[in-house]
């Protein structure tokens, strides 16, 4: 392949992510919109507590039944915290549902080591957040979490350690 139709194939393949990119772009703006309109609502107790949260999982409006007395402080404290987990739950599945058509149409475009040779796939090299955790502040969940390291590096040789450096000689 002569320099001319190997440049001139490079600007098209530009050209092309360029317009996916843009595509993309207009998608995630769309999404986002429609996203930051997301509730839901789920009630407990029988319907005496209704809770709604915001599409960041954050409460938004509670509703109580006129018999909520009917029902102790720790059983509506419990059923407030469960409902407004799952209410949380069930938002974070919607806004999934939203991203998946984003997501699929990511995953027909090319990587950018299918472009340049011997580039990295940047997409591996992403941390994977951990779940967050459903325990109480000073559970025994959050401390052990508290407790693990940041970063855990595998494929590591455990090497002896020196005492001694050039500055200490």
């Amino acid at each position: 392949m002569s320099a001319g139709m190997s440049n001139e194939r490079l600007m098209a393949d530009a050209a092309m992510l360029m317009d996916a990119f843009k595509e993309q772009m207009s998608g995630i703006a769309g999404v986002q919109r429609d996203r930051s309109q997301l509730t839901a609502t789920v009630t407990a107790c029988d319907k005496r507590i209704s809770v709604t949260v915001n599409a960041d999982g954050i409460l938004i409006a509670t509703k109580f039944a006129e018999d909520i007395r009917d029902i102790s402080y720790e059983e509506i404290a419990a059923a407030m915290t469960q409902a407004v987990q799952a209410a949380a739950q069930k938002v974070q599945k919607m806004s999934a549902e939203l991203m998946e058509p984003l997501r699929e149409q990511k995953a027909r475009l090319p990587r950018l080591s299918d472009i340049i040779e011997g580039a990295p796939d940047l997409g591996e090299m992403m941390p994977v957040a951990p779940p967050v955790s459903l325990s109480p502040p000073d559970s025994d969940e959050r401390v052990r979490a508290a407790e693990r390291p940041d970063m855990i590096f595998q494929d590591v040789e455990d090497m002896p350690r020196s005492f001694i450096s050039d500055t200490d000689r």
